[in-house]
């Protein structure tokens, strides 16, 4: 493929997917500069590997797998480790003077939602981020996660199981 071609096409598949691929690593690395550097090297990737994609799958499919993979190999990595652990030590101090600001933001019912489903397990937050934000159907999704559509299905329910009962407590006890 030229490199024109490719180029321009790279700018529409960025323009295309760009922001839901910035949502769906935001998903796994909960910082916003950190799911755009994902994204950057996802679309680094896709373009060194666009003459061998095959269109065996969507590009779109294409492009999580490889945004989630992205993800999964920073949360492994010793610099996410270590200043993940600052990062809790920082929160839990934070937790015990919590600013007039940080309690209005708390009250918000998308916040709320937003912790509840951050709390789940990353498998079950990974279905539920792929189902419900970016409007994927069970067969893409079990593409993108390489695994068993009736797997995926399970684990959506377990999730909506999950967040019915955390909401449901948070309900009860404030």
């Amino acid at each position: 493929m030229e490199k024109d071609t490719r180029e321009n096409l790279l700018e529409e598949i960025m323009i295309e997917h760009g922001s839901d691929l910035v949502r769906l690593a935001f998903s796994y690395v909960k910082d916003k500069e950190t799911a755009k550097d994902m994204v950057q090297n996802t679309f680094i990737k896709c373009y060194e590997y666009l003459d061998e994609f095959r269109y065996e799958s969507s590009i779109k499919t294409w492009l999580y797998r490889i945004t989630i993979n992205q993800c999964k190999d920073y949360l492994g990595s010793w610099h996410y480790r270590k200043v993940h652990a600052k990062s809790v030590i920082e929160n839990a101090i934070t937790s015990f003077f919590p600013s007039p600001e940080d309690k209005i933001i708390k009250d918000s019912e998308q916040k709320k939602v937003k912790g509840f489903i951050f709390s789940l397990p990353s498998n079950y937050r990974e279905v539920i981020f792929l189902y419900y934000y970016e409007s994927l159907t069970i067969d893409e999704i079990a593409e993108v996660t390489q695994m068993n559509p009736n797997t995926v299905k399970t684990r959506l329910r377990r999730a909506k199981q999950r967040l019915k009962l955390l909401i449901e407590e948070a309900n009860v006890y404030g």
